[in-house]
């Protein structure tokens, strides 16, 4: 497995990430025994980097792993993340990112996964209504008790990041970045880069849309989110069927599968990416791991991204509120 540095002073990893929110939510079925083969099956191949939060489930997904990893935990570099809120209300969601809260979320973690120390803690959302320089103190403070290693962010905006970085260095950003999301491009990378932040690349497939498997709304199981994702909604999922198939043509011409051109492409926006890609199945895993062995052409590059133009998905990424909550 090839490995990538998780930021300029960061620790190696694999270069491909798991994944592990459709394992407890969101994506349709839950299979547990599938899911941790699918982790067993990753850390075989050597994907070391992990990705879980205490709101997928909720908390069900951390026990999911901690389950998993339970005996092989020297063989996981471990991240998950904090601040969003949830509720007996399924539609619910709230952010909070006050000192106080931090450490209990990241005691619940510990617990859930059972081990002593996080390797990578993400803010998962920025709280409007808490200074990020009071959410990154109080991680800094876990670091110096030895609870987490290295501090995230995720789809915070440049600004954020500056002042999050002045308070403690921050290991990674993670936020959303594919063919058809490459709002990264528009200075959240650049600002990454010069701070030297690693960045992890989360839905680089486009939540599924991308790897071809669907071709109609009734694709989508009952209970699954895309069904209310403006990107999966009516003429929406029409126009954006039309890029998939710019992908899927390119896959034909290299014999391999449109996913694994779709992560490609991000591998190769720069070393300092690395994609986390969900799956809850060990078919989809391997298949996926291929995309380090798929080279692309500048042409090809430039091809993909002619078709796939920032902005250039229809729809929006989610529903309002949640959008409120990207960039900040």
């Amino acid at each position: 497995m090839k490995q990538r540095r998780l930021g300029r002073n960061g620790p190696s990893v694999s270069a491909l990430g798991l994944g592990c929110m459709g394992m407890s939510e969101f994506y349709g079925i839950r299979d547990d025994t599938e899911s941790t083969a699918t982790i067993h099956r990753a850390l075989e191949m050597g994907i070391t980097l992990l990705d879980t939060a205490d709101v997928y489930g909720p908390f069900l997904n951390e026990e999911l792993v901690g389950r998993a990893i339970r005996g092989r935990r020297q063989e996981v570099f471990l991240a998950t993340k904090f601040g969003i809120l949830r509720s007996d209300d399924p539609r619910y969601r709230g952010v909070c990112g006050k000192a106080e809260y931090v450490r209990s979320a990241c005691e619940a973690s510990l617990r859930r996964l059972g081990v002593e120390v996080i390797d990578l803690y993400y803010q998962h959302r920025v709280d409007p209504e808490t200074p990020i320089e009071e959410t990154v103190g109080a991680m800094a403070d876990l670091i110096r008790e030895g609870k987490i290693r290295f501090i995230g962010l995720s789809e915070a905006g440049p600004g954020t990041i500056r002042r999050a970085h002045a308070i403690h260095p921050v290991t990674a950003l993670q936020s959303e970045y594919s063919l058809w999301t490459r709002d990264p491009e528009e200075g959240t990378l650049e600002v990454c880069r010069e701070l030297g932040i690693g960045f992890t690349a989360y839905s680089p497939l486009g939540r599924g849309f991308l790897t071809g498997q669907i071709r109609s709304f009734e694709d989508l199981p009952e209970g699954d989110y895309r069904r209310s994702s403006p990107r999966f909604q009516g003429e929406n999922f029409a126009k954006n069927l039309e890029l998939v198939n710019r992908v899927e043509m390119m896959a034909r011409t290299k014999g391999c599968r449109p996913g694994q051109i779709a992560l490609a492409w991000v591998l190769g926006r720069g070393e300092d990416i690395i994609p986390i890609f969900g799956t809850k199945r060990r078919s989809y895993l391997e298949e996926n791991a291929g995309a380090l062995d798929i080279e692309l052409t500048e042409a090809d590059r430039r091809a993909l991204e002619d078709a796939f133009p920032i902005h250039g998905a229809a729809g929006e990424r989610y529903q309002e509120f949640m959008m409120s909550l990207l960039g900040r």
